[in-house]
């Protein structure tokens, strides 16, 4: 019998909860924490495969967990369900290392359909490839580590998954829907603003060497260029 993944639902309304709880159970193992305090001190005790966090929360909000649980663990998905529609809510669900944001309200339906595919894609991250040479730099994709010389920076899974997909293109203009649905697995508006945002911080992250760009093609999408490759 195949083990139940199991979930973090962080949710303080109750009704709400309720609904989400018994939606996922049928699949997954659910503990639903009903403040940030609760939910922290779930994650300390158990091992999860997804969290699902409301951002408005009593103690701590769902950013702040977020932060928390980014602080031991870069791989695990997680999903923010929100009624904060606002776009500088969406994008900083995202720099907070977010996989995705769920408005309410939403259908039961396509929100067990994105976990399903966050799961299976965690599942079948980049953890079993080889070490990666990108000009001076090596990426580890099974630990998800950038190193250059005696530098070493620890990537979120999203930063990982984009790096190991632009740099399996490199040298080639790469289409922004392309991206979009290898990394986030969909193609609109938010995701193509987190794109953006996770572009620039890798830009940031490969300063170390002169010779690679991330290029901008107007309309089209990006260019990895590494001279030399």
């Amino acid at each position: 019998m195949d083990v139940k993944s199991k979930i973090l639902l962080v949710e303080d309304d109750s009704s709400l909860g309720f609904l989400i709880k018994d939606a996922l159970e049928d699949h997954y193992e659910v503990y639903w924490a009903t403040d940030g305090k609760k939910a922290e001190e779930a994650f300390q005790k158990d091992a999860y495969n997804l969290c699902l966090l409301d951002v408005m929360l009593p103690h701590k909000s769902g950013f702040e967990i977020a932060d928390f649980i980014r602080q031991t663990d870069s791989d695990i998905p997680i999903l923010f369900v929100s009624a904060r529609a606002m776009e500088e809510d969406r994008i900083k669900g995202f720099l907070k290392g977010g996989d995705d944001y769920i408005t309410k309200p939403f259908s039961m339906e396509e929100l067990k359909h994105r976990i399903a595919v966050f799961l299976k894609r965690s599942k079948k991250q980049v953890h079993d490839k080889a070490d990666i040479q990108i000009g001076k730099y090596i990426f580890k994709p099974d630990l998800l580590l950038l190193s250059i010389a005696d530098e070493e920076r620890k990537l979120t899974r999203k930063e990982g998954s984009l790096l190991f997909y632009l740099a399996g293109k490199k040298n080639e203009v790469i289409k922004r829907e392309d991206i979009l649905m290898a990394v986030w697995g969909k193609d609109d508006y938010f995701t193509g603003r987190s794109l953006d945002v996770f572009i620039s911080k890798l830009r940031k992250y490969l300063t170390g060497d002169e010779n690679i760009q991330i290029e901008n093609y107007h309309g089209v999408g990006f260019l990895f260029k590494v001279k030399g490759a």
